[in-house]
């Protein structure tokens, strides 16, 4: 059984903003009753581009449920611009994080806020792209590359997790693995020589980093992030606030603070924490 954290409890059985907009501004929609997870999100915008109203409408799980609802909270006032930069890592750090096996929802969250903004602005979402590789659940091979490069996936149980890709007979899985193979091919033969940080430039790149993309986030639901050492690749930090109590704090570790460090630093950075 996954373990939940309240936050994603209390959004699931106390879901916000859940209806419809009698005349929404812009609407997306993903997904579909038959793979077991749809998701309709409407907006409203007010005349200085802002969000003043958001609605949204879901068949899924707990965890679709939650994520589309904390998904309404985190966009509610922003600026259309402010919302669009919004990740599917952003919404499972509000919640606490996700169970690996249900990152999906949360990605379906921001494909729908990408569909609403296009709506309003007049612009259609782009064609499907590629060939289709997931027979069962219809994901095409231009979609399974995005969602690899994108969160750094390397496994075919990762990309089924994000966009539930080889979820169903099984069939695709090595159509998919050979995907991500390309995809890291790709990207490293190019590069040549990865350029070797010294450790003040490491230090440095890491505590620019919690200050600019991690804290902020973490700050919204109570809780904060202290760098504490750098010793090589290992980075030491100390959770604050409702960060340091939170039943999923390791989940939020390693799936949001450590996959953001590696991501925007270096690849090979490995997040522990510091308990006293």
């Amino acid at each position: 059984m996954w373990e939940y954290t309240d936050k994603v409890r209390d959004h699931f059985l106390h879901p916000r903003n859940v209806g419809e907009i009698a005349t929404p501004d812009g609407v997306g929609e993903v997904g579909s009753m038959a793979c077991g997870d749809a998701l309709k999100l409407m907006l409203k915008v007010d005349e200085g581009g802002r969000i003043a109203d958001v609605k949204f409408q879901t068949f899924g799980c707990a965890s679709a449920i939650a994520s589309s609802s904390a998904l309404t909270e985190m966009i509610m006032g922003k600026t259309v611009e402010e919302a669009e930069k919004i990740t599917n890592d952003d919404i499972a750090a509000y919640l606490g994080g996700l169970p690996k096996e249900k990152m999906h929802c949360s990605v379906m969250g921001k494909d729908a806020l990408k569909k609403a903004i296009l709506h309003y602005r007049g612009l259609e979402a782009p064609e499907i792209e590629g060939n289709i590789v997931c027979e069962c659940f219809g994901v095409t091979d231009k979609a399974i590359e995005s969602s690899v490069r994108e969160n750094k996936l390397k496994y075919v149980d990762e990309v089924t997790n994000y966009i539930k890709a080889g979820g169903g007979c099984g069939q695709c899985h090595d159509a998919i693995q050979e995907i991500v193979d390309r995809v890291y091919k790709k990207t490293e033969a190019p590069a040549g020589p990865e350029k070797k940080l010294t450790n003040i430039e490491k230090i440095k790149m890491i505590e620019e980093t919690l200050e600019r993309e991690i804290k902020p986030a973490l700050e919204k639901d109570g809780g904060s992030i202290e760098l504490v050492d750098v010793d090589g690749n290992a980075v030491y930090v100390k959770l604050i606030g409702t960060c340091a109590t939170c039943a999923a704090s390791e989940l939020t570790l390693k799936n949001y603070v450590e996959n953001k460090l590696r991501e925007l630093v270096a690849p090979a950075l490995v997040v522990e924490e510091v308990k006293k």
